[in-house]
């Protein structure tokens, strides 16, 4: 066995997904494939609230502890706990890779911004990719359903309401690599890799790679941040599969509160994925997030636009020609959503109100203003 130098940063791979036997194919092989890892995996325990930690290498297990989640903020225990064992295995120098396996349903998005923008805390050690496993005969469903986290027992804190196709859509979305474990159908694999980002590879199965090019790191965080931003200005990539059809829609001006809720129906239901960003008159200030899939859909404040940026109304709709095209219906919605001619010269674009009826989802006025 070689040992890197103190002055190696050590090479960490993230393995994310929803499906078990999918995210420990993608272990099994990486583990293979990289000189000398070692391998930390996690699992949440739901009955009891425990994460359990197992680190292990070709010897064997290595040490294994429980840490207690109750009454913790489950995401922000899962990247407190990750973030210092990976500083404290690199900066054992024992091995020249670490594998990651986090638990299922967990997002590598804040691991890897803790590590790209607060380098100081892992200097030992690199993102050098993240891995999204996909089950591939429950792909298309996993992508366009309506179950929820809880319905699939892949929900990690009680309350976890999320829907299984807006984990699986994002977590596709940020990685490096997606793998397709076992058999696919053609338009679920089309979608696939339409959600994934341009540049990412997309293998079936495990293919197997050179171990000393992928430990060379193949993760891009600002290419990757760019593709997840609920903020993008640029063209698309031209969309090549056949199976699959994207609609943008977009506007300078805003959605209308009320006629936002009267066709959220439309716009946020469906078998497909939708994200993207959006604006209020009476919260002109607000960066407003959309994120949906599988026919649930998730809005919150995700900033504030920048001193002097023109706000946008821009979602983008992804999905399977299989499960119908119901782009003249999302663009009617949406047209009919947004403010008139008539609004805009009679109350212009920013409306001094209190309250405009989408404070469950957003907060009061006075706090995203």
């Amino acid at each position: 066995m070689s040992f890197p130098p103190s002055s190696h940063q050590v090479p960490v791979f993230l393995i994310t997904g929803i499906d078990d036997e999918a995210v420990a194919a993608a272990t099994m092989g990486l583990q293979w494939d990289l000189p000398s890892p070692v391998v930390l995996a996690y699992t949440i325990e739901r009955q009891s609230q425990h994460l359990i930690r197992v680190v292990s290498d070709l010897t064997g297990v290595l040490e294994r502890e429980v840490i207690d989640l109750a009454h913790a903020c489950v995401h922000c225990a899962i990247r407190e706990e990750v973030i210092p064992t990976l500083v404290r295995l690199a900066g054992l120098h024992r091995w020249e890779a670490i594998v990651a396996r986090l638990p299922l349903a967990a997002e590598a998005m804040q691991v890897c911004r803790v590590a790209g923008y607060e380098p100081s805390r892992v200097a030992e050690l690199r993102i050098a990719g993240v891995i999204a496993a996909v089950r591939g005969e429950s792909a298309g469903d996993d992508l366009s359903g309506t179950d929820l986290l809880p319905e699939r027992g892949v929900d990690i804190f009680d309350g976890d309401e999320r829907g299984v196709a807006e984990v699986a859509a994002g977590l596709i979305e940020y990685a490096d690599i997606v793998t397709v474990h076992g058999e696919i159908d053609s338009g679920s694999a089309d979608l696939v890799r339409a959600l994934a980002r341009p540049g990412a590879m997309v293998v079936t199965d495990w293919p197997g790679f050179d171990g000393r090019q992928l430990a060379a790191g193949i993760h891009d965080l600002n290419s990757t941040e760019a593709w997840v931003a609920e903020v993008q200005r640029g063209p698309l990539p031209p969309l090549t599969e056949s199976g699959v059809w994207r609609l943008e829609l977009t506007s300078e001006r805003p959605f209308h509160p009320q006629r936002l809720q009267d066709q959220i129906e439309i716009l946020g239901t469906g078998a497909h994925r939708s994200r993207g960003c959006f604006w209020l008159p009476s919260r002109p200030e607000a960066v407003c997030a959309w994120n949906g899939a599988g026919g649930q859909l998730s809005i919150g404040v995700a900033g504030q636009w920048r001193f002097r940026e023109q706000p946008i109304t821009r979602i983008v709709v992804t999905g399977r020609h299989a499960d119908g095209d119901p782009r003249a219906e999302l663009r009617e919605a949406f047209t009919a959503a947004l403010l008139t001619d008539a609004e805009v010269a009679s109350r212009d674009l920013y409306w001094p109100v209190r309250r405009d009826g989408l404070e469950p989802w957003l907060g009061a006025i006075s706090e995203t203003a």
